[in-house]
C-alpha cells in the first residue's frame, strides 16, 4: 500500500508505471481525434510528469505556447525537468494547481486538454468547469476519463472478498463505486451543461492483464493509485483492510483457471468547443 510512500517516490512510479501504460491507452485517444493548434495557449490540466504534454507541444511547434498544471509537485518537478532536458522550458510551463480552482483568468487558452484518468468522478463538474472557464470562445476543450462498466471484474471479486470476510455490511461500498463513475451520455450532458457544443465522444476498451492475484494487488497502478480510491470507504482498520485483500488474492486465483486475470475498462474521450 502507499500510504508509506513519499510524494517522491508516487511521482516516480507514476512516471515509471502509470504514464507509460495506462496514460498512453487515454493519450492515445487524444492524439487520435484532437488537432492541436499550431500557435497561441494550450493548457494541460492533470499534466502529471508531463510526458504526453510534451508529446503534445513537440507536435504543434514552437509558436504555441504550453501550461501544465497538477496538484502534485513532485510529478510537477519530474516534468519541468523533461522539458528542460528537450530544450521546451522557454515554451512550457508547469505549475501546481488546485484542479478545481484553475489560477488563470477567464477566456485565456486555444486549446484545454483534461487527464481525468484519476481524478475521482465525483471532482468532474467542477473540474471540467474550470476547464470551459479558462478556455477562449471557439477553443477546443477535451478530456478523457474511464465510464461506467470500468473495473467490473475487480468489483465483482471485491463484493465476495467483503462477505467472506464477514463484512458484508460494508457492500454498498461496491455499489457506491459502481454508480459513481458516469455514463458516456452522462458526460456528453455535463459537456454540454457546462457550456460545451458539438461534443463527441469515442471510446476504447483497454484490457490489463495480470498473472495473479498477488500480481494484481502488487502492481504499482493497482497497490499506490486505484485501491486508494476503492479501499476508501472501509476507513483506517488496517486489519479489516489486510483481511479483505487476503480474499481479493484469494478468490483471483482461484476464478482464473490458471489464465491471467483481466481489469477492463472503457476509456473515453470527450471533446466539444466553448461555445463563443
Amino acid at each position: 500500500m502507499s500510504e508509506n510512500k513519499t510524494d517522491k517516490e508516487l511521482a516516480f512510479l507514476h512516471d515509471l508505471y502509470i504514464a507509460t501504460d495506462w496514460g498512453e491507452r487515454f493519450a492515445g485517444l487524444l492524439d487520435d481525434h484532437v488537432q492541436v493548434p499550431k500557435a497561441g495557449h494550450a493548457l494541460y490540466v492533470a499534466a502529471g510528469t508531463g510526458g504526453h504534454a510534451l508529446a503534445l507541444k513537440e507536435r504543434a511547434g514552437q509558436d504555441l505556447t504550453l501550461i501544465g498544471v497538477d496538484e502534485s509537485e513532485a510529478q510537477l518537478a519530474l516534468a519541468r525537468a523533461k522539458a528542460a532536458a528537450t530544450k521546451l522550458a522557454e515554451v512550457t510551463e508547469f505549475r501546481a494547481a488546485q484542479l478545481e480552482a484553475l489560477a488563470f483568468e477567464d477566456e485565456q487558452f486555444d486549446l484545454v486538454v483534461g487527464d481525468a484518468s484519476l481524478v475521482e468522478a465525483e471532482r468532474l463538474p467542477e473540474v471540467l468547469a474550470e476547464m470551459v472557464r479558462v478556455a477562449a470562445p471557439g477553443a477546443t476543450v477535451a478530456f478523457v476519463l474511464p465510464t461506467a462498466s470500468s473495473f467490473g471484474e475487480f468489483y465483482s471479486v471485491y463484493w465476495e472478498a467483503l462477505l467472506n470476510a464477514e463484512m458484508l455490511e460494508q457492500s454498498p461500498v461496491v455499489e457506491q463505486l459502481i454508480n459513481e463513475r458516469p455514463t458516456v451520455a452522462d458526460v456528453e450532458t455535463l459537456a454540454v451543461r457546462e457550456g460545451l457544443d458539438l461534443v463527441q465522444t469515442w471510446t476504447n476498451i483497454e484490457q490489463f492483464d495480470y498473472a495473479s492475484g498477488e500480481e494484481f494487488l502488487n502492481a504499482p497502478l493497482v497497490r499506490d493509485f486505484l485501491l486508494q480510491n476503492w479501499l476508501e470507504p472501509l476507513g483506517e482498520d488496517e486489519a479489516a483492510r489486510a483481511r479483505v485483500l487476503s480474499e481479493v488474492e484469494r478468490i483471483i486465483d482461484e476464478e482464473r483457471n490458471e489464465a491471467e486475470f483481466a481489469l477492463t475498462i472503457k476509456a473515453t474521450l470527450v471533446v466539444g468547443q466553448k461555445t463563443d
